[in-house]
């Protein structure tokens, strides 16, 4: 793990989305989300800062964060456990004048006092809808070098049909036209078909600067710091883009995240995203996974601590994962702890934590609509 600062600071918005995806965010929030066997959402993002030395790392929530504190504890498995710095959650209501926010605004001027407070020169934004093992540090370079007020990550892609089928104002994203890497103008929710210039919502920013701007836009009543801060001042300030071409998983609804679970079972896939530097996450121990006499596994992606008596295919299993002999599991995502009784019969399905199959049970949705089953429910 890096051990060197940046010179930035990180904020994370863990609970940007979340109304994309209710089913899994009902009770949790978008960051805590679990993915690809393992993992939340969150440890990419989170382990992509530190990665690159970024050791003071603030995120603001704003609702349904016990499971997310839950998962990040005191932030030791990223090396954050620290006495300056470190790992800091910012709930609302934790001190008097910080509230449930509407937007990006809200939310950073509740903590305008601790940011004044800081020694580090840039400030790094991000949500945490994004598997993704980003570099940082290239980031911070390219904004050094262009000498840019503010640098947003950005990808080339058609806009996700999950976003722009949200009717939740808080669900906003944005759209660029780019001029030799200046944006020119930034584009709210747009429809437009094709390939997009499709922001990240990553930023990097001068600290004072920052803190100078929040201030202002929040007395003026803003709310949203792209909408309100950015946009009507794009040709006062120099706003640069910064593209990103490597691997990223964009969760933007049941289907996206099911999709994009999927992937991971194509090697290359597995190797752009967790072959570059190692993503941290909260430690279980646990037993190595049991494949029984009898079983029968295939293209699968299986974490620690399973038990496999039956069939599995073209699925990806969380920790703690049992699958009862004569069942049959293929193209389904089963998080942890989730039991399969005997005989039973699943395709196509997506299980939450702690979730019991009975046995002689059949549960078949398909690729456009997989089955959901809730966290601790029984079928």
């Amino acid at each position: 793990m890096v051990s060197s600062n940046a010179n930035a600071l990180g904020i994370i918005f863990p609970n940007s989305y979340d109304n994309l995806v209710p089913e899994l965010a009902g009770l949790r929030l978008m960051a805590s989300i679990p993915f690809a066997g393992r993992y939340r959402i969150i440890d990419f993002i989170l382990s992509s800062m530190v990665n690159c030395g970024i050791d003071n790392v603030s995120m603001v929530v704003r609702e349904n964060y016990h499971s997310l504190m839950d998962h990040l504890g005191s932030g030791r498995e990223w090396d954050l456990t620290r006495k300056n710095g470190g790992l800091n959650i910012i709930p609302p209501y934790s001190e008097r004048n910080i509230k449930v926010y509407n937007g990006r605004v809200e939310a950073l001027a509740s903590i305008l006092s601790f940011l004044k407070k800081q020694k580090e020169k840039y400030v790094v934004m991000s949500d945490a809808n994004i598997a993704v093992n980003f570099d940082f540090n290239a980031l911070l370079e390219a904004h050094i070098e262009s000498g840019a007020d503010v640098t947003i990550a950005y990808t080339e892609d058609e806009i996700p049909q999950g976003l722009m089928q949200s009717n939740d104002i808080r669900d906003q994203y944005y759209t660029f036209t780019i001029e030799d890497g200046r944006i020119k103008k930034i584009y709210m929710n747009s429809k437009a078909p094709g390939v997009q210039n499709l922001s990240m919502n990553i930023y990097v920013l001068n600290r004072e600067q920052f803190v100078d701007q929040i201030n202002r836009a929040y007395v003026r009543g803003y709310t949203h710091f792209e909408r309100d801060v950015l946009a009507p001042q794009l040709k006062k300030y120099n706003i640069r883009a910064f593209k990103y071409e490597g691997y990223r998983a964009r969760i933007c609804d049941m289907k996206s995240y099911f999709d994009e679970n999927m992937r991971l079972l194509e090697d290359e896939n597995l190797e752009a995203l967790f072959g570059g530097n190692q993503i941290y996450t909260k430690i279980r121990d646990d037993n190595p996974t049991r494949y029984i006499n009898g079983s029968k596994a295939n293209n699968v992606l299986v974490a620690d601590g399973c038990v496999i008596e039956g069939e599995v295919e073209n699925s990806i299993l969380f920790r703690g994962v049992k699958v009862g002999k004569g069942a049959k599991v293929k193209n389904c995502i089963l998080m942890q702890d989730t039991e399969v009784s005997e005989n039973a019969d699943m395709e196509y399905v997506i299980t939450d934590k702690n979730v019991r199959i009975g046995g002689g049970k059949r549960l078949k949705g398909n690729d456009s609509f997989p089955v959901y089953v809730a966290k601790n429910r029984t079928v």
